[in-house]
Formats: C-alpha cells, structure tokens, sequence
C-alpha cells in the first residue's frame, strides 16, 4: 500500500490527441501519439492500442495521461508522458473522460 502523499504525486492529466502514426519500429504494435496537453504543453507517447483503435478514431479523443514520469526511450522514440489504459480480452482501452475537460487540467484526487 502506498500513502495517500505518495498518491498526490502523480501528476495525472487530461489531454487530446492530435496526431497519430504508426510505429513500425515498436515489438508489439502500437501508435506514436501527439498530445495537447494544455499549459503543459505538446507531448509524444507511445501506446499499444492498435488491436482497438484505429487512426481515424484515435484524432481528437481526449485521454487520461502520467505527465511527471522520466521520459521513456521506446526504441528509436522518446516517450514523454504516460498513456494510461486497461487490458481487456479485445486489447488496451485508453482510459478517457466521458465528458470535455479542458487540456492540462490536473485529475483531483
């Protein structure tokens, strides 16, 4: 169990992507995700999301994001900010707010 001051410091935000490639490079499929993230600014991941989601829905969808991990190198890639989801039969489903928030705004807690 971790204490509820250890939980304070994830900083979890709310971001819309706005871009999306493939990345043919990556071991398991995934995408190169392009992320407004408001007054923090554009920020890259990476996410295996390809079995679920295609591009097309993918553009402009507003996701849950980890914004203050060390960045991870994924291959050839930088990934700046953790995409966060959950496993399922079909594959990973991003984690998402079901209504508009505006980007960067900091998850309560």
């Amino acid at each position: 169990m971790i204490s509820y001051e250890d939980f304070q410091k994830i900083d979890i935000r709310v971001g819309t992507i706005i871009e999306i490639e493939d990345f043919p490079e990556a071991k398991k499929p995934s995408y190169k995700l392009t992320i407004d993230l408001g007054e923090l600014g554009i920020k890259k991941s990476s996410a295996q999301i390809t079995t679920i989601y295609s591009k097309e829905e993918l553009k402009n969808k507003q996701i849950i994001c980890v914004v203050n991990l060390r960045d991870k190198q994924i291959g050839p890639f930088i990934s700046e900010v953790l995409t966060t989801g959950f496993d399922s039969k079909e594959g990973v489903v991003l984690a998402t707010v079901d209504k508009k928030v505006e980007n960067g705004k900091r998850a309560l807690s």
